[in-house]
């Protein structure tokens, strides 16, 4: 089947139904389980029924000290009807710069379909023409030796989910994605205070002008990254493409080892970009 006729193919026959996701209110901690259990990186957040908000690995790095699933998600969601097509998907997908739309019946979430479910249809296309002209003009790359919490900021800053790791000898290494940041991160709890002044300097009631201030003390929940480096959490057997590789080829690949994305390397082995799974989005426009 062609892109054209698979892209007719309608969002109800490729959607997940078994939809994973969070009700408000709700703590990070069930949205980090739920990753955990399904090997997922976003759940939509529902609440008396209705989509209300998304949730994803990237907010948990973007607010670190945020444990209320109110306060994480992006509110007010794109969302898709089931009789929407392959093609229509693909376009907002793309255009809104989003992995996955919750697929809803009037009010009612019915399924979900993502960036994965796309390139699983692609993959069934065995799509003969090279990867050349689908990579991103821009790659972020890192150092086996730098700390596992300034990869963090590099990838929250440059909006990317995945890293190629190089070596001194600027060989590939390796491959750290958000997953293994989460996966590495630790929750610390602690304690702060609030100070509450009961009076200023000129009030009357205030004893020799002194404040009397009442603090009060809250628990608070922080995750962040350990002090560890790149090398000790990231992926070392990488799975590459080159720029001639198929895209059904670069498709399969992804789908069966649910990667989000293929390092491209040269004839010799050098890294010289990245394959988003996203980028494969475009046989369809």
């Amino acid at each position: 089947m062609k892109a054209k006729e698979r892209g007719g193919i309608k969002v109800r026959d490729i959607m997940v139904e078994d939809v994973a996701y969070v009700s408000v209110p709700g703590t990070r901690e069930e949205f980090m389980e739920i990753c955990r259990e399904r090997c997922i990186s976003g759940v939509p957040i529902v609440k008396e029924g209705k989509v209300v908000g998304v949730v994803t690995r990237q907010d948990l790095l973007r607010k670190p000290d945020e444990a209320q699933i109110a306060l994480l998600m992006s509110r007010d969601p794109i969302t898709i009807s089931p009789e929407a097509t392959i093609a229509e998907a693909t376009r907002t997908i793309l255009s809104r710069k989003i992995r996955r739309l919750p697929v809803v019946e009037g009010d009612k979430l019915v399924g979900i379909i993502t960036v994965a479910d796309i390139v699983r249809e692609i993959a069934k296309m065995d799509y003969k023409e090279p990867i050349g002209g689908y990579i991103g003009d821009k790659t972020i790359a890192t150092w086996d030796e730098m700390p596992l919490s300034v990869v963090g900021r590099i990838m929250e800053l440059a909006e990317v989910k995945a890293v190629p790791v190089l070596n001194l000898e600027l060989e590939l290494v390796g491959l750290v994605t958000d997953r293994d940041l989460i996966n590495a991160m630790v929750i610390e709890d602690g304690m702060e205070h609030s100070n509450i002044s009961l009076g200023s300097d000129g009030d009357e009631w205030t004893w020799e002008g002194m404040r009397d201030t009442l603090r009060l003390y809250y628990n608070i929940s922080k995750i962040r990254l350990p002090d560890k480096l790149v090398g000790d959490v990231m992926i070392k057997e990488v799975v590459t493409a080159t720029r001639n590789s198929e895209v059904g080829e670069c498709a399969r690949k992804m789908s069966e080892n649910r990667f989000d994305q293929l390092p491209v390397t040269s004839a010799r082995g050098k890294l010289t970009g990245m394959l988003l799974d996203r980028d494969l989005l475009r046989v369809f426009r």
